[in-house]
């Protein structure tokens, strides 16, 4: 039987999900907001693809492959001491909902540290992944100063920080 740590986790995740896909599991449905600005279709559109990037990741880290543009869910587990050799990283370990953990390496001279985060907290994610033995690393969750990537972002506590 799992431990309470664990449940927590869980449930933590199940929520975050839930949330994500507006409340649909009992039919209630939030109040009709006038025309969306097109980021917010845009945030829309993400959450509705988010029902398999934890099979997305966990195909990338079973094959070992890196270079992956991928978004998602996730639990924070654990907070690390920054990264600050070369460019200053704010690191943390999610856990996404198939169990999978990902080591999160966000760069903090590009784009902001993500306030007050903590364990146990939820956050979504677009990124890079990178394959590594103990899950992986997700990177470039940030804009892309040069233009020539992808950019990414962390969302925490309904602020984005990219």
């Amino acid at each position: 039987m799992p431990d309470s740590t664990r449940i927590k986790q869980l449930l933590i995740a199940a929520a975050v999900l839930l949330a994500g896909y507006g409340y649909t599991l009992f039919g209630i449905k939030p109040a009709p907001v006038p025309a969306e600005p097109k980021e917010t279709v845009q945030r829309q559109d993400h959450f509705n693809s988010q029902d398999n990037s934890a099979a997305v990741i966990a195909k990338a880290f079973a094959n070992r492959e890196s270079n992956v543009e991928v978004s998602g869910v996730g639990v924070v587990t654990r907070i690390l001491p920054d990264d600050r050799s070369g460019s200053r990283h704010q690191r943390f370990i999610l856990r996404l909902v198939n169990g999978q953990t990902l080591l999160v390496a966000h760069n903090i001279d590009l784009a902001p540290r993500v306030d007050d985060l903590a364990t146990g907290d939820g956050v979504t994610f677009k990124g890079e992944y990178e394959w590594g033995p103990k899950g992986g690393t997700l990177h470039w969750t940030h804009h892309d100063p040069g233009g020539s990537h992808p950019g990414g972002w962390i969302e925490h506590n309904g602020k984005r920080y990219q």
